[in-house]
């Protein structure tokens, strides 16, 4: 990831090189890109598979889609939707087994970037922060009728913001006021409200940050969507594929963490029964690792910061 250059909106793929090596173990295997972005993984990917190598991505942000159309290579095709359509889409194309799946999590820094998207607090824009803006519900047309109870479980779970009830209260107050300032519908007035609510924060971090985060995950439901595409990965690597994972934030790295280990443990049977050793049921993944970026990429790419890279290998049917 990375800021924006003049008018273009720019993209520097975190773990490039480290995501890449852990991912192919063949070079004739088939390959899911979860989350295409500006093609940084998957352009790599393709430089490293043989003729004979398949790769197929997905993003719900049709600019990334556009993009991707522009890739001419006939071993490569993307698909317009959310990476939890992984499995469906997949068997549409007659492909039951993949030798590995990655997951680059988080939103791109061309979406970041765009005022229009509203994902930031730092520039004013529409509040939108959907990853596909003509799908689904946008973020000011959620919080022009969720309740405080609702707003408050959002922020609290998906930003872990401890100001979550008060910060609910005040999103619901200004909307009692809306028949004579409008909509809460931008990012500068919602950043305000959270500013004026949160009086203490981290050093460096704006009071806006979590809440932001927080209703940014629900609009686009990425945790639940990430839920499904761990298990769909599991049941489409083939022996020894990969399961690789680049996570931004604590959530995430959560869920792919517990994910992981759950699947790389055996299932636990009733001692009584009787079963002998080798007749077991032996755990489905490996944990191979994980990986932080250098010093080096974090100076060059400081959203490389958080992020943290997650392998598992498939080694039982």
């Amino acid at each position: 990831m990375a800021p924006a250059m003049g008018n273009e909106l720019q993209h520097c793929t975190v773990l490039l090189k480290e995501a890449v090596d852990a991912l192919i173990t063949r070079t004739d295997g088939i390959y899911m890109d979860g989350t295409f972005g500006r093609g940084g993984h998957s352009r790599a990917v393709l430089q490293r598979l043989g003729e004979a190598g398949r790769l197929i991505a997905f993003d719900k942000d049709p600019l990334a889609t556009a993009t991707a159309q522009q890739i001419q290579d006939s071993r490569f095709s993307i698909v317009h939707d959310s990476f939890a359509s992984m499995r469906d889409a997949a068997a549409e194309r007659g492909v039951q087994k993949v030798s590995g799946v990655l997951l680059d999590l988080g939103v791109s820094s061309p979406q970041v970037d765009d005022p229009e998207r509203g994902f930031s607090f730092r520039v004013q824009g529409p509040l939108d922060m959907r990853m596909d803006p003509t799908r689904g519900e946008s973020a000011a047309e959620w919080l022009a009728w969720a309740t405080v109870q609702e707003i408050t479980e959002v922020i609290r779970d998906y930003g872990e913001e401890r100001f979550a009830f008060q910060i609910a209260k005040a999103l619901v107050a200004r909307r009692a006021k809306s028949e004579h300032l409008g909509l809460l519908d931008s990012t500068r007035e919602l950043a305000e409200i959270v500013g004026h609510v949160v009086k203490t924060r981290e050093k460096g971090k704006d009071p806006a940050t979590r809440t932001f985060q927080a209703i940014r995950i629900h609009v686009n439901q990425e945790l639940a969507e990430l839920q499904v595409v761990l298990e769909s990965a599991l049941s489409m690597l083939e022996q020894g594929g990969r399961l690789v994972v680049i996570s931004f934030h604590s959530l995430e790295d959560r869920i792919v963490k517990r994910f992981m280990q759950a699947q790389s443990s055996a299932p636990q049977m009733d001692r009584r029964l009787p079963i002998r050793a080798v007749d077991l049921p032996s755990a489905p993944m490996r944990v191979v690792g994980r990986v932080f970026p250098s010093e080096a990429e974090v100076t060059d790419n400081s959203r490389a910061r958080s992020a943290v890279m997650r392998i598992a290998e498939r080694i039982a049917p």
